[in-house]
C-alpha cells in the first residue's frame, strides 16, 4: 500500500512538472507599433542573444516599435536587433510609434538609442 502511494505521488508529481513546462513554453501574444499602426504579434519563448538583424525600439511608456514588418524590404520573420531608447525631453511632446519618428527624433537629440544585443529576440508579426 504504501509503495503504491508513493509510486502516485511521484507520478503526479513528474505529470505536474513536465505541463508545467510545456504551458510555460507556450507562446505569448502581443501588439508592437509598424509605422504607426499597432500589429500582432506571436511571442515565443526564443531569446537569440547578439544575433538580431531587424531594428526593433523598447520605448518607455509606448512598447515596441518595429523598423520592418511582413512584405518591407529587408524584414527577416521578427529576429530582432534590439535598441532602448531613453528620452532626453519631456516624452509628452514626442509621438514614437514608427522607426522614422524614432530616428528623427534621435538625429535631433530628443532621444538617445542605446544598442542592447543581449536583448535581441524572435517575434514574428502576425498578418
Amino acid at each position: 500500500m504504501r509503495r503504491l502511494l508513493v509510486s502516485g505521488l511521484m507520478v503526479m508529481a513528474l505529470l505536474t512538472s513536465v505541463a508545467g513546462t510545456a504551458l510555460a513554453g507556450q507562446p505569448e501574444r502581443g501588439t508592437i507599433w509598424l509605422d504607426g499602426v499597432q500589429v500582432r504579434t506571436l511571442l515565443p519563448p526564443a531569446a537569440t542573444p547578439k544575433e538580431g538583424t531587424d531594428k526593433f525600439y523598447m520605448v518607455p511608456g509606448t512598447g515596441g516599435v518595429a523598423a520592418v514588418g511582413p512584405g518591407s524590404a529587408g524584414y527577416h520573420g521578427g529576429h530582432w536587433q534590439v535598441y532602448v531608447v531613453s528620452f532626453n525631453v519631456d516624452p509628452a511632446t514626442l509621438t514614437l510609434t514608427s522607426a522614422m519618428a524614432i530616428q528623427d527624433a534621435a538625429d535631433a537629440g530628443d532621444i538617445t538609442l542605446t544598442r542592447r544585443a543581449d536583448l535581441d529576440f524572435l517575434c514574428p508579426i502576425q498578418p
